[in-house]
């Protein structure tokens, strides 16, 4: 009997096909849990940046949620040591939160700049860029950058 044709070994096969389909899919949980923090600090950054401060209502506008959601994210941010807030007051981003932030900022730089360099509009290149900054690793937000840099480019911002 041939090694392919033994049961052992083809129970083997998808045990190992079955976790690495599980260990792909914990990473796109991961990812998806974190995302709304990132998005939250990401902007209050912005704002602060723009405006001075980041307040709820922006928030809640910028994000097209309700006051009642932002509150409740904020909430858990300040439980991540990323923000700090007291009621009726602006949000301010901790050092952890300000690291967060500028790490998304240049990741999204990145992951956009690499979308350009293949030719995809600048709206579009935006607007894939937010979902997509989430979901790659460093690895291949290194390698988008030596894309970038290897066809002429830069990154922006």
């Amino acid at each position: 009997m041939a090694s392919e044709d033994k049961p052992g070994k083809a129970v083997t096969e998808r045990v190992g096909d079955c976790c690495r389909s599980a260990e792909r899919f914990e990473r796109v949980r991961e990812a998806h849990q974190t995302e709304t923090a990132e998005d939250y600090v990401e902007l209050i950054a912005e704002l602060i940046d723009s405006r001075g401060e980041a307040r709820m209502v922006e928030l809640a506008g910028r994000l097209g949620v309700t006051h009642a959601t932002v509150n409740k994210v904020i909430g858990r941010l300040q439980r991540d040591g990323l923000v700090t807030s007291r009621p009726y007051r602006a949000i301010f981003l901790t050092d952890t939160g300000r690291a967060l932030a500028a790490r998304m900022r240049h990741r999204h730089r990145v992951v956009a700049a690499f979308l350009l360099a293949l030719g995809v509009s600048d709206e579009v290149a935006e607007l894939d860029a937010e979902g997509i900054e989430h979901h790659v690793s460093e690895e291949t937000v290194a390698a988008f950058e030596r894309f970038i840099a290897g066809a002429g480019r830069t990154v922006v911002g």
